[in-house]
């Protein structure tokens, strides 16, 4: 039995909590919220007994073995290394913190606890993703030349977003999972980060849509669009595109029909004109999949998917992409 406790009371923790209840050997214990009040009324929804407005009484807590950390971004890293060094697991929603010294911190705690850490790029655990990534590797488009992706929100909530924003960009708070994707799919390092920002509602906190360019050292280059606008439209565009051909994702929900049939993988042979679709049953944020990673490393000794060291890489790049949008230059990413 591991015994939980999460910190952040949001959406992202009730699915975290829908996917952890499925588990026999899954137990939460203990809520934490910076407002007692707001921990009190989740513990009471969920059956928690243990309420927690102090991070170091939770941290101290020999009633817990791990803990599920979404709070904003800026906690991140130091409410992680606190668990840590108090002897707990951690499963960390991404990013890993709020600047490259930060970060640079969360993983020499990573490598220095004897504690699991498992950093939440949930694309790694989407089953349509790892069948691109299966693909990919054997060679249905040859070697991987150019990738195009797009991830923009049309907010009905700005609210929300202004909050989301005041945080972290999009090209940052979302980035971080593509610029992972680019890497893991491809097997290179992104070397090179460019690109555009603009703020198009003005009460944004900061600019609020971005395009990331990126050069790797296997010699593919690809883009990254992210945007949180009141005008702009939604739109979610995965292109993978090599020497042979091409392979897009279109998720279930974005189907002009056949949704029941789950994704759709299509594949373009460039040598013989052919199309090919694979339709894919597949679970978009994969929290179970995520937990039982975290449950395996911690049983297995493993390193989890994906490392620390990739989680890192793919936050490095991001983080000096934002940097090179906002200073308007080419970045190197060493």
């Amino acid at each position: 039995m591991i015994r939980f406790a999460v910190i952040g009371t949001n959406t992202i923790t009730d699915k975290f909590l829908q996917a952890a209840s499925a588990l026999p050997d899954f137990k939460l214990c203990a809520v934490y919220s910076r407002t007692l009040a707001r921990a009190q009324e989740y513990a009471q929804k969920n059956n928690v007994s243990l309420v927690f407005d102090s991070l170091e009484a939770l941290a101290n807590s020999d009633q817990i073995d791990a803990v599920y950390i979404a709070s904003p971004n800026f906690c991140h890293a130091a409410q992680s290394i606190l668990m840590m060094q108090h002897h707990k697991h951690v499963l960390c929603e991404k990013p890993i913190a709020g600047s490259l010294e930060e970060g640079e911190a969360f993983v020499r705690a990573v490598k220095a606890s004897k504690q699991k850490c498992l950093v939440a790029h949930i694309l790694r655990h989407n089953d349509s993703y790892r069948k691109i990534k299966s693909l990919i590797d054997d060679g249905v488009i040859g070697r991987p030349v150019l990738i195009r992706m797009a991830q923009n929100h049309h907010t009905m909530n700005w609210e929300r977003y202004k909050k989301l924003l005041a945080d972290c960009s999009p090209i940052i708070d979302c980035g971080v999972h593509y610029t992972d994707v680019a890497q893991w799919f491809t097997g290179q390092k992104i070397t090179k980060v460019w690109g555009m920002g603009t703020t198009i509602e003005s009460d944004a906190p900061t600019y609020n849509y971005g395009i990331m360019n990126f050069e790797m050292d296997g010699g593919c280059r690809g883009y990254y669009e992210a945007g949180w606008s009141k005008s702009t439209a939604s739109c979610n565009l995965k292109e993978f595109i090599g020497t042979k051909g091409r392979i897009s994702l279109t998720l279930s929900e974005m189907r002009d029909r056949d949704r029941e049939e789950g994704d759709r993988i299509e594949i373009y042979h460039s040598d013989t004109g052919v199309y090919e679709t694979i339709n894919n049953i597949s679970t978009y944020k994969n929290m179970y999949g995520q937990l039982m990673t975290l449950i395996d490393m911690i049983e297995t000794d493993s390193d989890g998917d994906p490392t620390i060291d990739e989680v890192f890489s793919a936050f490095k790049a991001a983080l000096l992409a934002d940097k090179a949008i906002r200073e308007n230059r080419i970045l190197t990413v060493d």
